[in-house]
């Protein structure tokens, strides 16, 4: 039983491994734990896509905040 849990994990990291060397390919901008999470949401049910766009729109609001914050160190 203990081989057979450990087989998994392997295979779970590897998994993992190779969809990081696909992520950062496609430069996506996540790092390992961020695509873990996305997987683990994935695999409970979450739309992949709706995922991807609550992602790109968390990136724009920070993006826009960071701006904000530069211009008003400025004053």
């Amino acid at each position: 039983m203990a081989g057979s849990n450990k087989a998994k994990v392997n295979s779970a990291r590897e998994t993992l491994g190779t969809l990081l060397e696909i992520s950062k390919l496609l430069n996506t901008g996540l790092d390992a734990e961020s695509l873990a999470i996305c997987v683990r949401l994935c695999e409970s049910g979450v739309n992949p896509e709706a995922l991807a766009n609550v992602i790109r729109e968390l990136r724009r609001e920070t993006a826009a905040l960071k701006a904000a914050e530069a211009e008003s160190d400025k004053k």
